[in-house]
């Protein structure tokens, strides 16, 4: 197997790993309250971290997969079909309710870190490859 095979399994198998993960926390009852009493600080932070984590190892494996056009944009369509699938998910668990505004958070999550790793790439695109000058 080539090493840009390798590399493209091991950016598939981070996004499954990374979305087992959503549906773990997901499929909790109730989970623990990290912020003392300030519940929805951590839902709304957790639902941007999960989501901003999907995005990104979505579009790093969908721009190493041959053929993808767009991949930033499919990598926030996908995050964003997720999080629906995962909030009709939470339908079924004890003590869980979908929430729109939850669908809207991993979007906001999503977008975020996109934005971020696109403007990123930018900038390094952008700055001449210049060797420091070690004697300075």
């Amino acid at each position: 197997m080539t090493n840009q095979r390798l590399s493209l399994a091991a950016a598939w198998l981070a996004v499954i790993a990374w979305a087992a993960l959503i549906f773990g926390f997901s499929a909790q009852s109730t989970l623990p309250d990290l912020t003392h009493g300030l519940p929805d600080l951590q839902d709304i932070a957790g639902h941007l971290a999960a989501y901003a984590g999907l995005a990104f190892w979505l579009a790093l494996a969908l721009r190493r997969t041959p053929g993808v056009r767009h991949p930033w944009r499919w990598a926030f369509a996908l995050a964003v079909l997720y999080g629906l699938s995962d909030e009709f998910h939470q339908s079924f668990v004890p003590n869980r309710h979908p929430d729109l505004f939850d669908v809207a958070t991993d979007m906001v999550g999503a977008a975020l870190a996109l934005w971020l790793w696109r403007r990123r790439l930018r900038t390094r695109a952008a700055q001449p490859d210049v060797m420091p000058n070690p004697a300075e």
